[in-house]
This record gives structure tokens, C-alpha cells and sequence, in this order.
């Protein structure tokens, strides 16, 4: 087990990662302080690891809520099922959530936690890639609304994450490539020397061999610990996390939350943030390559849906968080490794990468 430790102060917590940590009783007890504990999953996750997760809190009074599954359910009304169950089994403000599921778990369990009663404490145990070294760190929680996504929401830190790499030995391919998605993100947007080891085992990863996912989880959730610990509020560099999700969720906003994997809108936007910068002029034709290769080389798509207009396109754009007085600002790259927060580019330009996304894409690698 590796454990890394987000520095927040009071609020700091520690992530711990490797294998077998859902039967660790030991690990779950030393973050819950009352007796009450509600465990919320899906209907996908809750018959692979609910009972293992339950055995490991017997001394508990537990509690289980099992939601559907999908981003489609990443609702009001779906969180509204947990305050419910909350209520129905008259649970206290010293009652512990825990989300035990994948990025839409996570997300609505740690905003109900945020609310209920004002704030009780919860614990995040991601079973998907993606949540492993993305959504389950950080403290963002929320839910979509139809006009854009995680327009409603809150800051608010578990008190662990306990991301059990078994748990991947379960997950459909189309998953592992969502998590693979936000991976590189991470060494596009700071990291040059991890992007480079990514295009040297990524073949490995897909192969889902062990040692080399553990250490792209711990690399993933380091340089996301470092961003959140400087910026937890995203008033400054942790914006840089989002290098290709203006795009993204755009995209899943308009084609329908679900239709494509976050990770997989993810990709594509990566890919057409990546186009805009070339066409910028601030990276070259050759880290461009490098860029759209790699994607395609992790099974994901590389440029936008054609069912989406231009116009269409940048109309759902405009529903994003990063939106200042008015002013569309965007994540590029100066370089591999190098991101920067900007409303300064021409127009046209995004036009042009919306227009023709695509059209130098490499074919799969």
C-alpha cells in the first residue's frame, strides 16, 4: 500500500492506494468517528464489492443505498434519494457516507454529505480508474443540471480515499480507457517527464498489468494533491485540471449525459484543446502528433462528434464554469508539460478547430 497525504491544513486526509484495502477494517475505522455509517453505490458495483466493504464495518450500524447506474442519474432527483434514505433510517449528523462506486457515486455522495444536516463527514472508495486518480481527490462534488454539468455543487473533502486497484480487474475496457484519459491529462497539463513514460507503457496499462497501474495512480493522484493543496478552490492553477473539459462537456452535455463516458468527451476534448494551441502557434506540428497519438494509441476519440453543429458547439461552451463577465477562457498548452488558463485567442481560431476536427488526426496506432 502507498499512501499520500493531501496538505490542507485541519482538512488534510491521506489517499491510500493498492490492492486488497476493501477488506481493511483497520483503514475504514480510523476515519469514522460516530456509529452510524450509510454505504452508497450502484447497481453495477453494489454486487461486486458491497458485501466485502460491509464485512469490513460490522462494527458499525450500516446502512446500504444502491442507485442506477450513469451519468444520466447524476441528478437533483437522484440525490435526493440519498437524503431520503438518510432521513428514513434517522440518521444523525455524526452518520459517515460512504461512496463506493465509480465518479457519479462519488460526486453525488459527497454533495449529500456536503448538505445533510449542514455537513457530515464521508469517505471516497473509487472502484474505476477514473475516480482513482481523478474525481474521488479534490473535495469537488455535485450534480448536472440539462443546460451544462456540475453546475451544482460544492467543495467538500472526504476524509480519505482508499482506491483498492483490484477493483480494476472488473472494469470494462471502455472505463479503463475513460480513466487512461484524465492520466494524460496530467502529464500534458505539468508533468512532461510522466506524459513521457505514459507513451512508453501505455501498452502496458491496457494490459492492465499491476505495478504499472499502481504507479500511474499514485503519479496521477500526486500531481493532483499538489494542485488542490495550493489552489483548493479553483481561483488560480487547480482551473488547469480541466485542460480539455470545456470541450468535454460540451460535448456530453449535447450529445446526453452518457452517450459518451466522461473520460471519452475528455479525450476529445484534450485533443481539440491541443489543436487550438497549435493553430495558436504554442506547440508544434510534431507535439501535436505526439498528443492526438498517444489518445488514439488509449482507445479514445480524438476529435468531436459530428452530430454536433459549430454553432451548436460553442453555444453549450458558453455554460461553463471558467466563463468570466462574459468571456469564454480556456485551458491550452504552451507546451507538453506546460498549461495555461486564457480568454486570449482568436476566435476564429476556435472556429477553425471546431470546424475541422479530424482532419489530422493519425489513424490508431
Amino acid at each position: 500500500m502507498q499512501t499520500l497525504k493531501l496538505e490542507l491544513g485541519a482538512r488534510s486526509y491521506p489517499i491510500y492506494i493498492g490492492g486488497g484495502l476493501l477488506s481493511r477494517s483497520d483503514l475504514l475505522a480510523s476515519h469514522i468517528g460516530g456509529k452510524q455509517v450509510m454505504v452508497v453505490s450502484n447497481v453495477t458495483v453494489a454486487p461486486l464489492y458491497l458485501d466485502q466493504t460491509l464485512a469490513a464495518l460490522k462494527e458499525f450500524e450500516c446502512y446500504t443505498l444502491v442507485l442506477p447506474d450513469g451519468e444520466q442519474y447524476k441528478t437533483l432527483d437522484t440525490l435526493n434519494l440519498i437524503f431520503d434514505a438518510l432521513l428514513q433510517k434517522r440518521c444523525d449528523r455524526h452518520v459517515t457516507l460512504i461512496a463506493l462506486g465509480g465518479g457519479v457515486i462519488g460526486d453525488l455522495t459527497g454533495f449529500a454529505a456536503a448538505t445533510y444536516q449542514r455537513g457530515v463527514p464521508y469517505i471516497q472508495i473509487p472502484t474505476t480508474l477514473l475516480a482513482q486518480v481523478d474525481s474521488s481527490v479534490g473535495g469537488k462534488t455535485g450534480v448536472n443540471h440539462p443546460l451544462g454539468k456540475n453546475m451544482i455543487g460544492a467543495f467538500y473533502q472526504p476524509r480519505c480515499v482508499i482506491a483498492d486497484t483490484d477493483t480494476l480487474r472488473t472494469l470494462p475496457e471502455r472505463e479503463l480507457g475513460a480513466g487512461l484519459a484524465e492520466i494524460i491529462k496530467y502529464g500534458l497539463i505539468r508533468d512532461r517527464a510522466f506524459f513521457d513514460w505514459l507513451e512508453a507503457n501505455l501498452d502496458k496499462l491496457l494490459a492492465r498489468d499491476a505495478p504499472t497501474l499502481a504507479y500511474a495512480i499514485e503519479r496521477s493522484c500526486r500531481n493532483k494533491a499538489e494542485v488542490v493543496a495550493e489552489d483548493e478552490r479553483e481561483s488560480g492553477v487547480r482551473a488547469l485540471l480541466n485542460f480539455g473539459h470545456t470541450f468535454g462537456h460540451a460535448i456530453e452535455t449535447g450529445l446526453g449525459y452518457g452517450a459518451w463516458l466522461h473520460g471519452e468527451a475528455v479525450a476529445a476534448g484534450m485533443s481539440l484543446a491541443a489543436d487550438l494551441s497549435h493553430r495558436l502557434g504554442w506547440i508544434t506540428s510534431a507535439d501535436l502528433q505526439r498528443i492526438v497519438r498517444l489518445i488514439a494509441r488509449a482507445r479514445l476519440p480524438v476529435a468531436a462528434p459530428a452530430v454536433l453543429s459549430v454553432e451548436r458547439f460553442m453555444e453549450l461552451m458558453t455554460v461553463d464554469k471558467k466563463v468570466q463577465a462574459g468571456k469564454l477562457r480556456l485551458v491550452l498548452l504552451k507546451s507538453i508539460g506546460e498549461a495555461v488558463l486564457t480568454g486570449d485567442f482568436a476566435a476564429d481560431k476556435l472556429i477553425e478547430t471546431l470546424r475541422q476536427s479530424g482532419s489530422n488526426i493519425p489513424a490508431h496506432a
